[in-house]
């Protein structure tokens, strides 16, 4: 079976930050670069399977979803789907700023922003409507995996929209940093890791820029293939 290429809108801090590399050094993975990045060995000591807690978000790298992973319909190619990142990049918006915490989101630990962003809500959406020409027709298997029984009504009409539940009023920004993990499991996680961001002290933080992800086959790792500054208003 020939493997079918998936794409995704990101945001992700840019390669030369302190956020970026506190991200790749968690994840182990550097979406940048495609490499493997050592884990922090004081993360190692005080979480010994931390390879295991951080699986599924390394495979996607770190970063927040505006249009989640989608293959391209026949209609459309890579070199265009770059071209559209750009000119949605080069219409001016007003660039959302948040005041990034590491918390709780539904059992995971993440970056998320510590207060409402309207902005930020709206970038989201202005992406999953521009990008949405792109996206290839969703399969029963894939709408299947998603487990839409569990999902709102509302949440399952935007899954058979747009191919993804969480998006426009249900869309959460987030910045993953492990799997979903117990209340007992997850307090001294968090804690250690909130320790560790307060460190970059980092009290803004500028949504300025979307990526384009790449993911070869369902095997391999998402990695970046193009970004784009965001132009102000």
């Amino acid at each position: 079976m020939t493997a079918v290429a998936r794409y995704a809108i990101y945001y992700t801090p840019a390669a030369d930050t302190a956020l970026a590399e506190f991200g790749a050094s968690l994840l182990g993975y550097d979406a940048w670069t495609g490499g493997e990045r050592e884990f922090p060995s004081e993360i190692r000591d005080a979480v010994p399977d931390w390879t295991e807690l951080t699986g599924d978000a390394r495979k996607y790298g770190f970063h927040a979803t505006l249009k989640a992973p989608f293959a391209l319909t026949d209609a459309r190619g890579e070199a265009e789907l770059c071209a559209a990142c750009a000119s949605f990049a080069a219409a001016p918006r007003a660039v959302p700023l948040i005041r990034p915490v590491v918390d709780a989101i539904s059992g995971f630990i993440a970056v998320i922003p510590g207060d409402a962003s309207p902005a930020l809500q709206e970038l989201a959406a202005a992406a999953v409507t521009a990008f949405e020409p792109f996206r290839a027709a969703m399969s029963p298997e894939d709408r299947a995996r998603r487990k839409p029984d569990l999902l709102t009504p509302r949440q399952r009409d935007h899954l058979d929209r747009w191919g993804y539940p969480y998006v426009m009023e249900d869309f959460r920004f987030h910045m993953t940093l492990t799997c979903r993990l117990s209340d007992v499991r997850r307090r001294p996680i968090l804690s250690m890791l909130q320790d560790r961001f307060a460190a970059l002290e980092l009290s803004t933080l500028a949504i300025d820029r979307i990526a384009l992800f790449r993911q070869p086959s369902a095997s391999s790792r998402f990695s970046i293939i193009g970004s784009w500054p965001i132009t102000t208003t």
